[in-house]
């Protein structure tokens, strides 16, 4: 399991700490977890999902991620 803090989440979400935080209020994004005083983190598998879940709103529930050749 990978932890990502706040500046990878944004990174890999395109999204701003504002708009991260409201929606964690909303329930319509991972919460974090909080690893020490005020040191939060993100699980990345439930950011993937998230992603996923987005691109799939947008294009159709049954679209899959492409296969990269090895």
């Amino acid at each position: 399991m990978r932890l990502l803090r706040l500046n990878e989440v944004k990174a890999k979400v395109g999204l701003s700490r504002s708009t991260i935080y409201r929606l964690m209020q909303e329930d319509s994004f991972p919460q974090s977890i909080i690893l020490a005083g005020r040191s939060a983190a993100w699980i990345e598998s439930e950011i993937d999902d998230w992603i996923l879940k987005q691109v799939r709103e947008v294009r159709g529930a049954d679209w899959e991620e492409p296969r990269h050749a090895v």
